[in-house]
């Protein structure tokens, strides 16, 4: 009844996605992880400040870019303590001769500034700080590579105590920042055959006062980790990417309103925001400015407690997609559609649970989020499968018994098609043949009238009367033999007075002939006869044949008998029934008289024969 293969071929496509991960599953995954994100509840940062070249500034300072001196004055403004962070490229020479001041003022107070990759080559190189290195590993293997670095005009290098990277991850397949959202950001890069950092790294180096970094790196994995002197190490991707984490709010103030601020011991993230002057970046978050990613970059490196993506939980990821798929399967097949519906959904609502639960617990990124959508996918597909075949198994019966049972058995045997098995069981029955006597004066009859066609329309009429009686007695129609009918009571359904129901259908049948008959008067045709036997006993009754093609049908002693007395009602004028003495017994409320013992084929004693006493 349920077709495994379609299914299977479905939970293998699902599973093979979740390995081959193309842009629709990456999409789900990262798109779950978005969510999960924005769950996270916002935190008060106090060591980092926004700075915005905003709207408010521009009308302070005048048109941007703004002549160099403006930052070095705000800057001397400030208070020596805090640490100036220029998410702003300063790739070209001030036209305004301010970089001399610019650079009086970058080595006088601890400053980074920031550097591109760009897809040029031979562009001028910024400086880089030597790294470590631990593992035996080579770290130029491992990281991003580009083309060439646009760095800031010499001078400026020359003050500044740094000079980072801002870089996301690139926008490639099998990357977080697929799409374009940036999720990830690598912490070192490659360029001009020189290692770099980005700009938060630099930052966090010139915030912990040390002089290089300290990087794991081995030939199996990659980049495990980045240290700076007794920090506790920075664990990251093998391409020394971190995932972001957006949930930081940050204070913000005007350029126009820094030398203003009391601001002690900050980071100060300088940054675009007037409108036109820079591009913002998509983040699981919304909508920010280059300078608020890096500055999420380094709130991140800084927290304590960051996200985790454990490569080896892709393999737990895997191993339960598959298990899940495989149990709502089971399910589906094993109970029925409602109950596997309610299991089935809480199967999904404890996989997202789940993973919620790993995410708000400890920050692991634990993608329970396409294992839930594959589940439904599954569920879907196989309700509807199941559906769909038992849809077609219930027209079978329907349009295979339809004209041999009852309405109401047909609809039984729908509910419960496995009654029709190839197979088959023993079970007491009653049989009852009917066959038109004297059929061959009535076929003469319309040969001579040269009329074919009616002749087999009056047995057409025939054969419906009796059917329909016997149809509405819960009989079961077996099989039609010229002008006779073979039926059967007690199967495929249990009826509990089958013997007294036969004997019904053959009295209304007699009653209904002679109505045929007196339609048949004006037409002069001799009138029509019928012989009717029953018989009641064991047999065994169900599909009979092949897979391909199998009939349902009975074989037994009884059925024999039957045939046997139908024969037999020639042999007796005004006779028109014989039933068999076990049917004559199970009828006690009707009236009989028994004909004859008699000798039938097949029996090696004698039976009694009855025939019903007719009003």
């Amino acid at each position: 009844m349920f077709s495994w293969k379609t299914v299977l071929v479905t939970i293998g496509l699902l599973f093979g996605l979740k390995i081959w991960s193309p842009y629709i599953v990456e999409n789900i995954q990262w798109s779950w992880f978005d969510t999960l994100h924005r769950t996270v509840e916002k935190q008060v940062v106090n060591d980092i400040v926004l700075v915005d070249i905003d709207e408010k500034s521009l009308e302070r300072f005048g048109q941007y870019p703004w002549p160099r001196d403006v930052y070095a004055d705000l800057m001397w403004e400030s208070d020596p303590s805090n640490t100036h962070v220029f998410a702003i490229k300063f790739s070209e020479e001030d036209r305004f001769g301010g970089d001399e001041i610019f650079a009086n003022a970058l080595v006088n107070r601890l400053s980074i500034l920031a550097a591109a990759p760009t897809s040029q080559k031979d562009t001028g190189s910024a400086p880089f700080v030597n790294t470590s290195i631990f593992g035996g590993g080579n770290i130029k293997d491992s990281v991003w590579n580009f083309s060439g670095i646009s760095s800031p005009i010499r001078i400026l290098q020359d003050n500044t105590y740094g000079v980072g990277v801002t870089v996301a991850t690139p926008s490639v397949k099998g990357t977080s920042n697929f799409d374009g959202t940036v999720r990830s950001a690598p912490l070192l890069v490659t360029a001009n055959d020189q290692v770099y950092p980005s700009i938060a790294l630099e930052t966090l180096r010139a915030f912990f006062n040390q002089p290089n970094y300290q990087t794991r790196v081995t030939p199996e994995v990659g980049i495990e980790w980045i240290r700076m002197g007794r920090q506790p190490p920075i664990e990251t991707t093998p391409t020394s990417d971190i995932l972001i984490s957006y949930w930081n709010e940050f204070q913000r103030v005007s350029a126009s309103e820094l030398d203003q601020l009391p601001l002690t011991n900050k980071i100060l993230v300088w940054g675009l925001t007037a409108e036109g002057l820079n591009n913002p970046s998509s983040t699981p978050v919304g909508v920010l400015y280059p300078h608020e990613v890096q500055a999420n970059i380094i709130q991140t490196v800084l927290q304590e407690v960051r996200i985790q993506q454990s490569y080896y939980l892709e393999f737990l990821e895997v191993a339960l997609l598959l298990i899940v798929l495989l149990g709502i399967l089971v399910v589906v097949y094993k109970l029925p559609t409602v109950l596997s519906g309610i299991v089935s959904l809480g199967i999904v609502v404890f996989q997202l649970g789940g993973g919620y639960y790993i995410w708000s617990s400890n920050l692991i990124l634990f993608d329970s989020f396409y294992s839930s959508v594959a589940s439904l996918i599954v569920f879907g597909h196989a309700s509807f499968n199941k559906y769909y075949v038992t849809y077609q198994l219930k027209e079978q019966i329907k349009k295979q018994f339809q004209k041999y049972l009852s309405p109401d058995m047909v609809e039984e045997l729908q509910k419960d098609p496995s009654k029709l098995k190839l197979g088959g069981e023993r079970k007491e029955m009653t049989f009852m043949f009917m066959d038109i006597i004297g059929f061959t004066p009535i076929s003469e009859a319309y040969k001579n009238n040269d009329d074919p066609e009616g002749l087999v329309e009056l047995i057409n009429k025939f054969l419906d009367m009796q059917t329909k009686i016997i149809i509405n007695n819960n009989g079961t129609i077996d099989k039609y033999m010229g002008d006779c009918i073979m039926s059967f009571w007690n199967a495929p359904l249990d009826c509990k007075d089958h013997a007294d129901l036969a004997v019904k259908s053959a009295l209304e049948v007699l009653d209904k002939t002679k109505e045929l008959n007196e339609e048949l008067k004006p037409l002069s045709l001799p009138p029509i006869h019928v012989g009717i036997g029953i018989s009641t006993g064991e047999c065994i009754v169900g599909n009979m044949g092949s897979e391909i093609r199998f009939d349902y049908s009975v074989i037994g002693d009884a059925v024999n008998l039957g045939a046997r007395l139908e024969g037999q009602t020639r042999n007796y004028e005004g006779v028109d029934v014989l039933l068999s003495e076990e049917t004559y017994r199970q009828c006690p409320s009707r009236a009989f008289t028994e004909v004859d013992r008699i000798l039938v084929k097949g029996k090696s004693e004698k039976v009694r024969i009855y025939t019903p006493i007719l009003d």
